[in-house]
């Protein structure tokens, strides 16, 4: 330091130490190794003073710039003693990565060597990075969509491929035309397309879908926005619009209202034939629900007359068995008084038989008494009487006989009826028997009839309450049908 300083080194040294207290500084020898650094530098590179003096400027770089020519070339231009300066990519201690605004300035001896480079630098990550954000953002968007800019009055500045794909021409024949050349003369002329562009210029956005004409006369939709540009005053300076091509899917709106025209009219036809056909099928399901009830009933009632039937069949069919049995023990009961009668005429012809003997003796007795004369007198007597007895014993006997026989005649003709009477009543069992089992099926028949005809009014019933249910389906289906062709009416607009 010189011990008198004048004024001019006095601003210098003021200079120096305003940069030194703002600015990050760092000194290195031509061959790039640390010489000197201030705190700011050590801070932002996160080194101590020790160990920036032992780093070479190539620690601050990552691999592949340092390996590169271009990394060469930097510092063969430092060692020329050529200034550079710039935003630089710089690699901290730690790793990370960070940006500098920086400026390195070669320090020349009287001959105009360089004998050190002092580099001065600010750190800008945050905005370089916000940079970078932007930069990607609008190189997203340049890729993606169709892109140009006007001036204020509308006159065309430039366009990027995609803009001048979508629209079918090369930039030569736009830049430097109006905005005009993109929409069709009525338009053009119009009153809202001034407006338009009296919007833009008062710096106001617009975006919408706007039918626009590409070379040739051929029609394009776009999907975009206008965007002004402000200066730092908030004045606009330009126009920038964004836009998408959608020409096939306003195409695809185009098909989509002929489907609304076609098909939901056909729909719509087809709804109310359903719903004409959902209400007659209601109301014959009520009808016929009304007539299945009927003839349930009517079944359950016949079932009860073929129950009461089918008891009395077996009542009569327990009374037949009964009166059977009877006529056969009648039969039996004949039987043996018929088999009585035939003994009872054998014990007739044994009493004959001793009359006869006894007629006999007392013939003998007769004449006996004759030959004893007056002796013989009260045998004959006696005699005659037994005679009389025999004589009245045997026509008793012969009319016993008779009447045994007229006994017998009668059991005969009895057992015989009653053989007739037996078949007759067996005949009429069998045919009870087998009616009262016929009631008894048709009973049962009938009883599954009533039950089957029971489910089967229970299922009617609930096809009505089906039916309903599909008539309200139907009307949901009917409203919401409606909305969707509403919805679809308004996207096809």
């Amino acid at each position: 330091m010189f011990p008198f300083k004048n004024a001019k080194s006095l601003e210098n040294e003021s200079i120096i130490q305003a940069l030194e207290k703002s600015n990050a500084r760092v000194e290195f020898d031509l061959n790039g190794n640390v010489i000197s650094a201030n705190e700011n530098f050590l801070t932002l590179m996160g080194y101590s003073l020790a160990e920036a003096l032992a780093t070479n400027h190539r620690a601050f770089v990552d691999d592949s710039y340092r390996a590169s020519n271009d990394y060469t070339e930097f510092w063969k231009k430092l060692r020329r003693g050529e200034y550079q300066s710039g935003q630089f990519k710089r690699i901290t201690k730690d790793g990370r990565v960070i940006w500098l605004e920086a400026a390195y300035n070669p320090i020349l001896k009287p001959d105009g060597t360089p004998t050190k480079i002092v580099k001065y630098a600010t750190d800008v990550t945050k905005e370089k990075e916000h940079y970078l954000d932007l930069v990607g953002k609008y190189n997203a968007i340049m890729k993606s969509q169709a892109v140009i800019e006007f001036k204020m009055d509308g006159t065309i500045l430039t366009a990027n491929d995609n803009f001048l794909k979508a629209m079918g021409y090369n930039l030569a024949e736009i830049v430097g035309k109006h905005h005009g050349i993109f929409v069709d003369p009525a338009y053009r002329a119009s009153q809202e397309y001034r407006v338009f562009w009296e919007t833009l210029q008062r710096g106001e956005f617009l975006a919408a879908q706007y039918r626009r004409i590409g070379k040739g006369g051929r029609e394009v939709w776009i999907e975009g926005s206008y965007n002004p540009i402000l200066n730092a005053d908030g004045k606009p300076v330009k126009v920038v619009k964004f836009a998408t091509d959608i020409t096939k899917q306003i195409a695809l709106l185009g098909q989509l209202k002929t489907l609304i025209d076609v098909n939901f009219a056909e729909i719509d036809q087809a709804v109310t034939q359903s719903t004409t056909e959902t209400a007659t099928a209601s109301s014959a399901a009520m009808e016929t629900s009304g007539n299945v009830q009927l003839m349930a009933a009517s079944a359950e009632e016949m079932a009860a007359s073929i129950t009461e039937i089918s008891q009395s069949m077996t009542k009569s069919q327990t009374a037949t068995d009964g009166a059977f049995d009877q006529v056969v023990s009648a039969g039996d009961s004949a039987q043996r008084l018929s088999a009585a009668a035939v003994a009872m005429g054998g014990i007739v012809g044994l009493i004959q038989t001793i009359a006869g003997q006894i007629n006999l003796l007392a013939l003998n007795a007769t004449i006996e008494s004759a030959r004893a004369g007056d002796a013989g007198k009260g045998f004959a007597v006696v005699a005659g009487e037994v005679k009389n007895l025999a004589n009245q014993a045997a026509r008793a006997t012969e009319q016993i006989s008779a009447e045994i026989e007229g006994i017998q005649a009668i059991s005969n003709d009895v057992v015989s009826s009653l053989g007739v009477i037996r078949q007759s009543i067996g005949t009429v069992r069998d045919h009870v028997t087998a009616t009262a089992a016929a009631v008894e099926e048709q009973s049962a028949v009938t009883r599954d009839m009533s039950g089957n005809m029971q489910n089967a009014a229970g299922s009617v019933d609930t096809i009505s309450r089906t039916v309903a249910t599909i008539s309200a389906s139907i009307q949901q289906i009917e409203s919401a049908v409606g909305k969707t062709k509403d919805a679809a009416s308004i996207l096809a607009r």
